[in-house]
């Protein structure tokens, strides 16, 4: 579910610090990992910062510094499969308060950390969610696919 999801995406949307990390490992990632590799590394990446003047050169990478809300709505309308976003937790916290997420797909590992950053936070607006779809893995991970039902 998640090497499909990610293969069948027409791009990715990623904030500064995500699209580094991602940019530093995966155009060498090893054989073993070329399935979740070769759609990262050739399919439209949009990154969002406030402090990069150029994306680094990792294949069909475009900066979006300026109207970021306003550009990634314009990124919604055009057609074509549709735009992930992998981690780049305060990137997301825009989209949701702007209601540009169609969907969530979320990974529920069996593992308690007790801190850490919180997807849904406190003061979040009330969102009501239709499940579409659930797995769970051999490790016990439960993959959840939610849409949105807007308002």
């Amino acid at each position: 579910m998640i090497i499909e999801g990610i293969a069948g995406s027409g791009g990715f949307l990623l904030g500064r610090r995500t699209y580094e990390i991602f940019a530093a490992y995966w155009p060498a990632a090893s054989e073993e990992e070329q399935a979740f590799a070769d759609p990262l590394n050739s399919l439209p990446k949009f990154v969002v910062s406030k402090t990069l003047r150029e994306p680094l050169a990792w294949n069909n990478s475009t900066l979006i510094a300026g109207d970021v809300v306003n550009e990634i709505a314009n990124l919604k309308r055009q057609s074509g499969n549709d735009i992930r976003v992998i981690g780049s937790c305060e990137l997301v916290q825009t989209l949701m308060k702007h209601d540009l997420v169609d969907e969530y797909d979320l990974m529920i590992h069996p593992l308690v950390l007790g801190s850490g950053k919180h997807l849904f936070r406190e003061g979040g607006s009330k969102q009501t969610l239709k499940l579409l779809d659930f797995k769970t893995n051999s490790k016990g991970v439960v993959i959840l696919k939610y849409k949105t039902e807007k308002k």
